[in-house]
C-alpha cells in the first residue's frame, strides 16, 4: 500500500506577520521617544497617566523632592554669570591697581605684573624682600608686602587661592646646592611672605599657600652675579574664583 506524503500546511508565512508587527511596535516605540524629547510636560503627563491613573502623585513628589539634578530656574543662571563677572571684575581691577603701584614706585625692575586669563602673577626679585642666603624679611620690604596685602583685601571676597612660591639660584653653575639648604631656604622665604599677607590682610587663610621650589624653574642662567638675581625671587600667583565649579562641587548655591 502507498503512503501518502503529508502536505505541510499553509502557514509557512506566518512569521511574516509577527516580524511586521515587531518592527511596526519598535517604530512606534522609537517615535514616541522622539516626541517625548520635545513634549511639553502637560503632553507629557498626558501620556504618563494613559499608562498609570495613579501617576500623577508620584510626579509631583519627584518634582518637588528633586534638588540633586541641575536646577531649571533661570534666576540661578543668571545669578551665577553675575557673581562671576564680579569675581572677574575684582581681578581686572586688583591687577591693574598693582600695576599702578609698580609704576608709581618706579619698581618696574624689581617687581613684574602679569595676568593670563583669571590668574594675576607677580614676580618680585630677591633684593626687594631678603638679603642673600637669608630667609628673614628686610624691613625695607614691609611697606612693599603692606601695600600688596591692601589690594589683595580689596578683592578677597573673588580670590581662590595666593599662591607664593620661593625660588634660589644656583650658586655654583657646574654643582647643585645642597638640597637641604636649597629647598629649606626656598620654603622659609615663601612662608614668611605668606604669613605677612595673612597678618596684615582680609584674605582667608584657607586660601593662602606657600611652596618652596628652590633651583628648578630658573628664569636665567647662573653664570653671572647679574642672571642668579634674577633667579632669586619670589613669585605670588593669584588666581580667581571659578563660580560655576564651586556650584558643581557643592561649595556655593545660588537661588536658595
Amino acid at each position: 500500500m502507498a503512503i501518502k506524503k503529508k502536505r505541510s500546511g499553509g502557514g509557512g508565512a506566518n512569521w511574516m506577520d509577527t516580524y511586521g508587527d515587531m518592527v511596526t511596535l519598535l517604530l512606534c516605540f522609537f517615535v514616541l521617544l522622539y516626541s517625548m524629547s520635545t513634549i511639553s510636560e502637560d503632553n507629557w503627563k498626558a501620556i504618563v497617566m494613559s499608562f498609570n491613573p495613579l501617576a500623577d502623585q508620584t510626579i509631583r513628589e519627584v518634582k518637588e523632592g528633586n534638588t540633586t539634578g541641575p536646577s531649571s530656574d533661570p534666576g540661578d543662571s543668571a545669578g551665577m554669570m553675575e557673581m562671576q563677572e564680579q569675581v572677574n571684575e575684582d581681578i581686572e581691577m586688583l591687577f591693574q591697581a598693582l600695576q599702578e603701584y609698580v609704576q608709581q614706585q618706579n619698581s618696574e625692575q624689581t617687581i613684574s605684573v602679569e595676568k593670563d586669563g583669571g590668574k594675576v602673577f607677580i614676580s618680585f626679585n630677591q633684593t626687594v624682600f631678603f638679603d642673600g642666603e637669608s630667609a628673614v624679611l628686610k624691613p625695607e620690604s614691609e611697606p612693599v608686602l603692606q601695600s600688596v596685602s591692601d589690594m589683595l583685601s580689596q578683592a578677597s571676597a573673588s580670590i581662590d587661592e595666593v599662591r607664593v612660591l620661593g625660588h634660589t639660584a644656583q650658586a655654583s653653575a657646574n654643582r647643585p646646592n645642597r638640597v637641604v639648604v636649597d629647598r629649606t631656604l626656598a620654603s622659609n622665604r615663601a612662608t614668611n611672605v605668606v604669613i605677612f599677607i595673612q597678618e596684615h590682610s582680609s584674605v582667608d587663610p584657607a586660601r593662602l599657600v606657600s611652596e618652596g621650589i628652590g633651583q628648578w624653574r630658573p628664569v636665567a642662567t647662573n653664570d653671572t652675579p647679574e642672571n642668579r638675581a634674577k633667579n632669586r625671587r619670589v613669585e605670588m600667583i593669584i588666581s580667581g574664583r571659578n563660580i560655576e565649579q564651586e556650584i558643581k562641587d557643592g561649595i556655593l548655591e545660588i537661588g536658595m
